[in-house]
């Protein structure tokens, strides 16, 4: 398995390095953070291949850190001699007897180890060195590739020019399940892998047999009426029969059928779950890398949640398996212990989090905690109403929505606050958690969430006990009754209290959209005033 990825110059990563999990990694991160690079970059280090084709075919411009080339550019542009930029992918893999032939120290760990791994870099090619330095004399923001090369080599520094036989890699995208040649191209590389080789003789020879019948059956009498026609007209008469070359191979002619609909035809959610599935069969003893694309894309909540559970019950030690993902669904159920939130220079895993919080999570898969990973400050409240009324609050105060701010408020919706403040404290996040104080102290309330709590990073936030128990009586005391009932809208014959405790969340919409000031109570202006500084 891969111990370690380090990726220099390819696209959004000038300097990145991570370490993997030996099982599973589910890798999160913000829309263009560099989850598809990553696993690009991963499968170019296993395979030289990208699309489907070499390295060296799809090579172009964009693939270069756009810093790195700029820094370069305006370096030769200024007089300085700096070397161009250039691209490099190490893969470490664990120091096993079957992957010895790749094990070498040239490789850049400072001191160098010794190890098995996989080189892929882009290079300046030696053959067009003068054709290079001329074009830097001028150089322009677009790096010329033609004068640049793919070198793929394994740690022993031996050139590699296929995939070792030890490093079958399975690559699936749900995101853009391609039709036709695409998807068959990829789905045949992945049931061959589960055919020994006595059966692909056996498929092959079949196959080569039913196109000699039809040459010498239907097409033989074809063939008499065309030889007769065309005697007179030249020597060697023309003939027509079935192509018995390698390019007409069962491969390229057999398609996989799902209830007797061609595969390139069935739904794309089904052919990226068929996909997933078997890449991820245990059966197979080839695939030891699979990495999915966002498994989500074109499936419904239940073919999601099948899914997922058939990719809990197929994984195992025997693959590595990388996954990105937008849903919190799939974040939950397969294991928040395995979350990787991707940087510009770093995949960072979470510190361990408790058993029993992973397994509550994975029970409560509904809940957001994608937006507790990727938001850059995050207010936890109890309820909608709690939500409505901080916001009016964030407002009145610093005229900006808080998610404008990078301030994401976020409703608990019964979770526990020690199960969302563990997770916060793991991801390293600043959190203003706020809570009803329900009759309780709030020093009473702190002691069970103390080991999750911090001063200046995560905080809570509770009313005192003598101005109400709940949201609504404290927003009574700050603002009196009378101006409650205004902004409501309610008269004197309908009990403020009784009222606003049954429509929670319409006493929260009417406050906010009031036009009259609101005196915030003190624990929300303060949780305000921690998350804003």
């Amino acid at each position: 398995m891969i111990t370690k990825v380090k990726i220099a110059g390819y696209r959004i990563f000038e300097d990145f390095e991570f370490q993997p999990d030996k099982n599973l990694n589910l890798i999160v991160g913000a829309n263009e953070s560099g989850k598809s690079t990553l696993l690009e970059a991963i499968a170019l280090g296993l395979t030289g291949r990208i699309n489907g084709r070499r390295a060296s075919e799809e090579l172009n411009p964009y693939w270069f850190n756009t810093r790195m080339v700029d820094d370069f550019v305006e370096s030769r542009k200024a007089g300085y001699k700096v070397a161009p930029p250039e691209i490099r992918i190490e893969l470490f893999f664990e120091d096993r007897d079957d992957l010895q032939h790749l094990c070498g120290a040239v490789n850049s760990e400072v001191p160098t180890k010794a190890c098995p791994g996989t080189s892929l870099r882009i290079i300046p090619n030696p053959e067009y060195i003068a054709d290079f330095e001329k074009w830097m004399e001028s150089p322009s923001d677009v790096l010329p590739v033609e004068y640049y090369m793919e070198d793929w080599r394994d740690f022993a520094d031996n050139r590699l020019t296929q995939r070792p036989r030890q490093l079958v890699t399975a690559v699936i995208d749900s995101r853009t399940v391609r039709s036709a040649h695409g998807v068959d191209y990829h789905l045949r590389s992945i049931l061959s892998d589960n055919l020994d080789p006595s059966e692909r003789a056996a498929v092959s020879l079949a196959y080569r047999q039913v196109k000699v019948s039809l040459s010498d059956g239907v097409l033989g009498d074809i063939n008499e009426r065309i030889g007769a026609g065309q005697a007179s007209l030249q020597d060697k008469p023309i003939s027509l029969a079935m192509d018995q070359s390698a390019r007409t191979s069962w491969e390229t002619a057999i398609t996989p059928h799902v209830d007797r609909v061609p595969f390139s035809m069935s739904g794309q959610g089904q052919q990226a779950a068929i996909k997933i599935l078997l890449a991820m069969d245990r059966h197979s003893d080839r695939a030891k890398f699979v990495m999915v694309e966002e498994p989500e894309n074109h499936l419904s909540h239940t073919s999601l949640a099948t899914l997922i559970s058939r990719m809990q019950d197929l994984a195992g030690d025997q693959q590595q398996l990388f996954i990105t993902t937008h849903s919190s669904f799939v974040l939950n159920r397969l294991g928040l212990s395995s979350l990787l939130l991707i940087g510009a220079s770093a995949a960072p895993r979470i510190p361990e989090l408790r058993k029993d919080t992973v397994t509550y999570f994975q029970k409560l898969p509904g809940y957001d905690t994608l937006r507790l990973a990727l938001a850059d400050k995050i207010v936890l409240v109890e309820g909608a109403s709690d939500e409505i009324i901080f916001e009016r609050i964030f407002v009145d105060l610093y005229q900006r929505r808080p998610i404008e701010l990078g301030i994401d408020v976020i409703s608990m919706r019964g979770l526990s606050a020690a199960r969302a403040l563990e997770l916060c404290k793991a991801l390293d996040k600043r959190v203003a958690a706020i809570r009803d104080n329900d009759g309780i102290d709030a020093e009473d309330l702190r002691k069970p969430l103390d080991e999750f709590l911090e001063t200046g990073k995560r905080e809570l936030f509770v009313g005192q006990v003598e101005h109400g128990r709940t949201l609504e009586p404290q927003i009574v005391h700050f603002n009196g009754e009378d101006k409650v009932r205004r902004m409501l809208g309610i008269t004197l014959r309908a009990n403020l209290a009784t009222w606003m405790e049954r429509e929670k969340t319409e006493a929260a919409l009417r406050i906010s959209e009031s036009g009259e000031p609101l005196n915030a109570p003190d624990y929300l202006r303060e949780a305000a005033e921690f998350i804003h500084g």
